[in-house]
């Protein structure tokens, strides 16, 4: 009965030590079968996960890119703005300072206007006294004067002062030319203080004294020299008496204080 026993016992042992590594390599198949179905799983869940976060990027990529786009127009528009003003301020700036210039030129021009009305009153004033005084033989002297230096070719009679080798005369001041001289101060001749130097006439204007060097043109009036306005201006390097109702042709004359 014993030996019966133990052998039992010890077929029973076999048996289960057959049996263990036999469940065991069945338990360890069981978990390989499982495990790609485990990770098929796992990547199946972490696939809409990637699928979330890569939305979530993309929209905040789209919102970046809008608020980028917002700050530009933004920008843009400001800068817009600001440049309007700056133009509106620019623009208002010009307008008011071309008003100003406008403005103080035409108080000097009212200025040099009413200087000019006082002057030429003065000096008709001065041209009726002078001519009240003057006695017939002086008035003889002077329209023997003119008519002697009348010429009978103007283009071949007259010079101008570069052909004379240039003007070495008196030079008006810049100032004092403006305000007295040129085509816009005319003058009469007529009644002005008067002289006969050197055989040519010589009168008086303004305080200088203007000395003709050249005959003056046959087509000129016979009385030109008390009925005509003429004019002082300074061409060429030069200065020349111009007759404003003939004009184109100019006596070249010399200035002297």
């Amino acid at each position: 009965m014993k030996v019966s026993g133990i052998t039992s016992t010890a077929i029973l042992s076999f048996l289960l030590g057959i049996a263990a590594p036999v469940c065991a390599q069945q338990e360890q198949q069981g978990e390989k079968q499982d495990h790609p179905q485990q990770q098929e799983s796992k990547h199946q869940q972490a696939k809409p996960e990637a699928q979330h976060e890569q939305q979530r990027q993309d929209n905040k990529e789209q919102e970046h890119a809008q608020q980028q786009q917002r700050q530009d127009q933004n920008k843009q528009q400001e800068h817009a703005q600001q440049q309007q003003r700056q133009d509106q301020n620019k623009q208002q700036e010009q307008a008011q300072q071309q008003q100003r210039q406008d403005q103080n030129k035409q108080q000097q021009q009212a200025q040099q206007q009413q200087r000019q009305n006082q002057n030429r009153q003065q000096q008709q004033q001065a041209q009726r006294n002078n001519q009240q005084q003057r006695t017939p033989e002086q008035q003889r002297v002077q329209q023997s004067a003119w008519q002697q230096h009348r010429s009978q070719d103007w283009q071949s009679d007259h010079r101008t002062w570069q052909q004379r080798g240039g003007y070495r005369g008196y030079r008006i001041p810049d100032d004092r030319y403006r305000g007295y001289f040129g085509p816009d101060h005319g003058f009469r001749i007529q009644g002005l203080p008067f002289l006969v130097v050197g055989g040519y006439p010589r009168f008086q204007y303004d305080g200088y004294w203007i000395s003709t060097v050249d005959p003056w043109p046959e087509s000129w009036g016979d009385d030109w020299y008390d009925t005509d306005d003429v004019y002082v201006n300074y061409v060429d390097n030069g200065y020349y008496l111009y007759n404003s109702r003939y004009p184109g042709a100019g006596i070249a004359i010399n200035i002297s204080l």
